[in-house]
């Protein structure tokens, strides 16, 4: 089984974005949810996922890339880390570790 965190960094100050509702879906619904912390981080926003497809939506609000939607392929006994960096010109996302 795997499991998922994230972590949301504003590159146009320079600091972690806090407050950022983040929800895990599976086939169309609402899995898990959460609010990025004061360090940006959800530490833990799904564990002993199974295998498959998954959609990962961070809601930032008043940017102007105001959703964020991925698509991602989950493998089992891994644990997937996807940090995003966010400012009003772009937006990187990235498997980290």
């Amino acid at each position: 089984m795997a499991s998922l965190s994230t972590h949301v960094l504003d590159t146009s100050s320079g600091r972690p974005a806090s407050g950022i509702r983040v929800t895990l879906e599976k086939d169309g619904r609402a899995i898990a949810n959460a609010a990025t912390d004061a360090d940006g981080r959800v530490r833990e926003l799904g564990s002993s996922l199974a295998p498959g497809r998954y959609r990962l939506v961070f809601e930032l609000g008043g940017r102007f890339f105001s959703r964020l939607s991925l698509d991602i392929e989950l493998g089992s006994d891994a644990h997937y880390h996807v940090p995003a960096l966010v400012s009003p010109f772009g937006v990187t996302v990235y498997r980290g570790t």
